[in-house]
C-alpha cells in the first residue's frame, strides 16, 4: 500500500520542470480537434491514449518529443494556446501542488499552425494569469529557445519572451542537445541575463558531463534540468554542490526516453546523497501518463530512494525554486503557519 510518507505534509509540494506544452489534457485534444475538423487519431480518450502517452521507452529524446505530434496540432489558434496554459494551472491545483514552474517553448507551439510566436507569450501569459486569479497556487513561467530549430529561430522566440519580460522568470534551453550545443546560444542567454532572468538549461541528458559544464560556465545556468551524466565528473558534481547548482530530475521521464535504462539506475539517488541540490519533477506529464504524486510514491521508491531522500528532494525544490527569499516566506505562511 502506497503511503504518504512520500511527501512530507509539512514542506510545499513543488513541480520545478513541468513543459506546459507536454501537459495538453486528452479530453481537450479531442474537444479542439472536433472544434476544428483535425485528422485525429482516435476521436475517444482511450483510442487516442498510445498515440499521445508513451508506454514503453522511446529510442530516444527525439522520438519521445515526437509524441507532441497532436498536442501541438491542436494548438491552432492563442484561444487554444490560452486554454491549455489556463488548464495547466487547474491541473497543479488538482494535484495539491502548492508552487509550480511552468515552461514553454513558442515556437515549437506556433510551427504546426503557423502562429506568430509573439502572440504565444500572449495567450500563455493571459491563460496563467487567469488561472492563478482562480485557484489559490502560486505560478511562474519560464521561457524555453528550442534548440532544434537553431540559433536564428532561437532569437525569434527570445524576442517573443521579452516583450514579456515582466511576467517571465527564467530562460531554458530545451530539444535536441546532441546536434545543438550550447556554445550557439551564448548570445541569447547573455541578453536574458541581461533581462534579470535566471538560467535553467536542459544538459546532459543526452550528452556527456561537458554539456553540463558547458551550461554553467559558458550560459551560467543556476540550474539544469535531467544533469544525468553529472553522475560520470566526481569534479562536477563537487563543483555543483559548491556553487548550489540545482538538478531538476525527472524519474519516469527518464526512463521513458532511454536516457536511464531502468529506474534503479537512476542518479538521483546518488545525487542526493553527495549533497547535490536534486528535485523531483514531473517533465511533460500528459505524455508520461504520469503526475507528480505518482514520480513521489512510485518512480522515488523504484529509483531507490528513500522517504528521507524524497523529503530531501522536497526541501531542496524550495531552496532552489526561482522565488525571492519573501516569496518563499510567503509560500510557507500561506499553507505552513
Amino acid at each position: 500500500m502506497i503511503k504518504e510518507q512520500w511527501i512530507d505534509p509539512t514542506i510545499p509540494l513543488i513541480d520545478l520542470h513541468r513543459h506546459l506544452d507536454g501537459n495538453v489534457r486528452l479530453e481537450t485534444i479531442l474537444d479542439l480537434g472536433r472544434q476544428h475538423n483535425l485528422p485525429l487519431p482516435m476521436w475517444d480518450v482511450e483510442g487516442l491514449r498510445p498515440h499521445i502517452q508513451v508506454s514503453d521507452p522511446q529510442i530516444g529524446i527525439m522520438a519521445f518529443i515526437a509524441k507532441f505530434k497532436w498536442l501541438t496540432a491542436v494548438m491552432v489558434d492563442y484561444d487554444a494556446c490560452h486554454r491549455i496554459a489556463y488548464e495547466n494551472v487547474e491541473d497543479a491545483w488538482r494535484e495539491g501542488i502548492h508552487y509550480i514552474e511552468l515552461r514553454f517553448s513558442p515556437w515549437f507551439m506556433a510551427e504546426s499552425n503557423d502562429l506568430d510566436p509573439m502572440g504565444i507569450v500572449e495567450a500563455v501569459v493571459d491563460g496563467i494569469d487567469t488561472g492563478s486569479r482562480e485557484f489559490d497556487i502560486k505560478i511562474n513561467l519560464i521561457g524555453i529557445l528550442s534548440r532544434t530549430y537553431g540559433p536564428e529561430i532561437a532569437l525569434q522566440e527570445l524576442n517573443a519572451l521579452l516583450a514579456h519580460r515582466d511576467r517571465i522568470v527564467a530562460l531554458d534551453l530545451a530539444g535536441d542537445e546532441a546536434n545543438q550545443p550550447g556554445e550557439l546560444f551564448i548570445d541569447h542567454f547573455r541578453r536574458a541575463r541581461e533581462a534579470g532572468w535566471r538560467i535553467t538549461v536542459h544538459a546532459g541528458e543526452a550528452t556527456g558531463p561537458e554539456s553540463i559544464w558547458q551550461a554553467i560556465r559558458g550560459l551560467e545556468a543556476s540550474r539544469i534540468g535531467h544533469a544525468l551524466s553529472a553522475i560520470e565528473d566526481p569534479r562536477l558534481m563537487d563543483y555543483m554542490v559548491e556553487h548550489q547548482i540545482g538538478i531538476e530530475s525527472s524519474l519516469t521521464s527518464n526512463v521513458q526516453t532511454s536516457s536511464v535504462p531502468d529506474y534503479i539506475s537512476h542518479p538521483l539517488r546518488a545525487f542526493l546523497d553527495h549533497g547535490l541540490l536534486a528535485t523531483i519533477n514531473t517533465d511533460d506529464p500528459v505524455i508520461s501518463n504520469i503526475d507528480l504524486h505518482h514520480e513521489y510514491q512510485i518512480a522515488a521508491p523504484a529509483a531507490g530512494l528513500t522517504p528521507q531522500h524524497s523529503h530531501q528532494a522536497q526541501r531542496n525544490a524550495l531552496m532552489i525554486a526561482f522565488l525571492t527569499p519573501e516569496e518563499k516566506d510567503s509560500l510557507l505562511t500561506q499553507y505552513f503557519a
